[in-house]
């Protein structure tokens, strides 16, 4: 009878005794969308992304727009084209060179791309990353 009660304990315990950390890392500056944007890649307007290491920046869905990165044709990246450590505005909008993006709001906000991390200027919040699902000659790209 102690044992099972013990059980029970420890079981609780694990069960309610951990918190919720997304409350700690929920980005102020986004808010969430959901969208789902598919890209079919046998079209010219995407032909980029048929070859590694290129980019195709789309500004209709997610809050400014979303880049996506071929890292080897098998695996792609997505992020908001919006910096992350800026309320929206017409100026955090982030403009794609390679596999960077920088803030235009003259901060010298930069990320990378491969890793969506900030590499230059300052704020604490990485890139939004998005889901990427490719299907036969489709990349789909959602949250």
């Amino acid at each position: 009878m102690i044992k099972k009660l013990l059980y029970i304990v420890v079981l609780s315990s694990f069960a309610f005794g951990c918190s919720s950390d997304t409350e700690s890392v929920k980005n102020p500056y986004l808010i969430e969308t959901s969208f789902t944007a598919k890209l079919n890649l046998s079209l010219p307007e995407y032909n980029s992304l048929n070859f590694p290491g290129n980019t195709y920046a789309n500004y209709n869905y997610g809050i400014n727009g979303f880049v996506v990165y071929n890292i080897n044709n098998t695996q792609y990246l997505a992020f908001e084209l919006t910096d992350p450590n800026h309320v929206v505005s017409d100026c955090s909008r982030l403009s794609v060179n390679g596999i960077i993006v920088s803030c235009n709001c003259n901060d010298g906000n930069k990320y990378n791309l491969l890793t969506g991390e900030l590499t230059e200027g300052s704020g604490e919040y990485s890139l939004k990353p998005y889901r990427v699902r490719k299907t036969g000659n489709i990349l789909e790209v959602y949250n």
